[in-house]
């Protein structure tokens, strides 16, 4: 059986890379491959006290001691909830690299190398150019592919160009999930770059089903899933629940969201994310990932750009003609009032992206294109 080593940004502790890790995972076996994650940590993340020390970094002494009174708990807490879905879901390599050095120790032992999903070119998010992500450390000869990766911004830094375009001039297939991905990669010269999903939205509405499991509420509701703090948005979300005559639930990623709006769902398991989208009459969301797996799974939504990083999120409304579901002043509660969408042209769509999804992937992981 072939072998593909993958790495992408798995060990961020959170929902998106979790589930993005999971279903390339499971499309890569579906085409008979052995499939192995690469233990990879960003030196920021590497351990508890290095993602204290990244978030506190530019507080005052007095600010840095609160931050880290507040944040340990939540820490420990993600520590012991991915730690447990990847150790159970996602098979990989015992060594853990950090360091460009740990890898010139890896057995160089594949059929294919892969540059996985997540915004793992997004230098401003990865603070600088991390070249294990465009898999430097893999042999010349040997096939490289990338699935699905992102860039996470419309246009790329002139300090960075150059790098980039060295690494990127390695892979024999790439594949991104951003329009603006293929045009990145087009105007630095290079022309074999494909638009495909994101993997949690390559594998259908009837596989995340499967792990939705029953609704963990016993009672109708709108779930609010936020990623930046934002106090109109948690007056939003609270008056827009009031109008339907619903519950409100807070998926909460940090334990201090639990003083603010909502029914606290205190950081679920990794599956409780596709269960609370899954099964809620609506998702209030500054998320891509919730954004996405609400198309997905047909949940009806509302999103709020966030200030950084939005590009993801606009792409996918454009993409499947949902445009209407960015809200764009908090004085809008016309969607209280309109009936539940119809997402059966955005199903139609997500069919034909799949198919080509599948293209891509025939012929970047066929025995006669990897030789």
């Amino acid at each position: 059986m072939r072998k593909i080593v993958v790495i992408s940004l798995q060990n961020v502790r959170n929902y998106g890379s979790a589930l993005q890790a999971f279903a390339t995972q499971k499309k890569f076996e579906e085409y008979g491959l052995t499939v192995e994650f690469i233990n990879y940590k960003r030196r920021d993340m590497k351990n508890l006290y290095s993602r204290l020390k990244n978030w506190v970094k530019n507080d005052s002494v007095s600010g840095k001691i609160v931050k880290c009174v507040v944040l340990f708990p939540t820490f420990a807490y993600q520590e012991v909830v991915f730690k447990r879905f990847l150790r159970k879901y996602i098979t990989m390599q015992d060594k853990v690299c950090v360091r460009d050095e740990d890898f010139k120790e890896l057995p160089i032992d594949a059929d294919i190398y892969c540059t996985g999903s997540d915004q793992v070119w997004n230098s401003t998010w990865n603070l600088g150019v991390l070249e294990p992500l465009f898999l430097n450390f893999v042999p010349d000869h040997l096939p490289k592919i990338a699935y699905s990766a992102s860039f996470g911004k419309h246009m790329l830094d002139d300090s960075e160009k150059e790098a980039t375009k060295k690494l990127l001039q390695r892979y024999k297939h790439i594949s991104v999930r951003e329009s603006s991905g293929v045009n990145i990669i087009n105007d630095l010269g290079i022309n074999n770059a494909t638009h495909v999903l994101d993997p949690t939205l390559q594998m259908s509405r009837t596989f995340w089903e499967k792990y939705a499991g029953k609704s963990r509420s016993n009672e109708p509701y709108v779930l609010i899933y936020q990623l930046n703090s934002n106090k109109e948005f948690d007056k939003y979300a609270k008056e827009f629940a009031r109008r339907k005559g619903m519950k409100l639930i807070r998926f909460c990623t940090r334990l201090d969201q639990v003083f603010l709006c909502g029914f606290p769902a205190i950081i679920p398991d990794v599956f409780g994310f596709v269960s609370y989208i899954f099964h809620a009459e609506y998702v209030i969301t500054d998320s891509f990932h919730a954004t996405a797996f609400s198309i997905n799974v047909n949940t009806d939504f509302i999103s709020i750009y966030p200030e950084e990083f939005s590009t993801r999120i606009e792409s996918i409304l454009r993409l499947t003609n949902l445009q209407d579901r960015h809200l764009k002043s908090y004085e809008d509660f016309s969607y209280v009032d309109l009936p539940p969408t119809d997402f059966s042209h955005v199903n139609i769509y997500l069919e034909k992206e799949r198919e080509r999804g599948d293209e891509f992937l025939n012929k970047a992981l066929s025995i006669n294109n990897i030789n």
